[in-house]
């Protein structure tokens, strides 16, 4: 028998494959180019189009900036279905009083009203006024308010952290401002 020598496409069909692959994937992606280039062109998304059709009617305008106030009362959001009540404006005579500055006063909560050893306790509050302050977490230990190792800062007049401790049965807590010394109202948690 004859020796038949094969094409270089039957010797070598992955290669060729491959050759076929790269063919076809060139023209589709050159199709695809064509397309594009023609459909940008057609909408006006073109590079020297584009500039060339702006007009004065479509310049950007910025005004200048101007100070301005915050608000005179304070921000409260009420609850749906609630209206705020008609402010009284005092009255020019002599005989008006200018409105005394609220007392500031630290309310404290608790989420958790009972909970295990070193389970969390998330404590929560408002300090009207007391921005930036710093508040030392207190327990009521032996009779007397003792410091407890955290710390909180006020931010917003709000303030948020957690405790947690071992000692076993009804624990009271409160915050003190470290520089007046004002302190909140305390919160009751029985850990058990």
């Amino acid at each position: 028998m004859p020796d038949r020598l094969l094409p270089d496409s039957e010797e070598h069909p992955v290669a060729a494959g491959l050759i076929a692959l790269v063919g076809v994937g060139l023209a589709v992606g050159l199709i695809i180019g064509i397309v594009a280039l023609v459909a940008t062109r057609m909408m006006g998304l073109g590079g020297e189009n584009a500039s060339a059709q702006t007009t004065s009617q479509e310049s950007l305008y910025l005004p200048r900036p101007e100070k301005t106030t915050g608000p005179s009362g304070p921000l409260v959001t009420l609850a749906p279905g609630e209206t705020q009540s008609p402010t009284q404006e005092p009255s020019a005579g002599p005989s008006s009083k200018s409105p005394k500055p609220a007392k500031k006063e630290i309310s404290l909560s608790a989420s958790q009203t009972s909970v295990a050893p070193m389970e969390q306790i998330d404590l929560t509050g408002v300090y009207p006024g007391g921005e930036g302050a710093i508040l030392q977490v207190q327990r009521f230990t032996s009779g007397s308010w003792q410091a407890f190792p955290v710390t909180v800062s006020v931010s917003d007049e709000t303030f948020a952290t957690y405790v947690q401790t071992s000692q076993s049965g009804l624990n009271r807590f409160r915050v003190a401002d470290t520089d007046s010394g004002l302190v909140s109202n305390d919160v009751r948690v029985n850990i058990g």
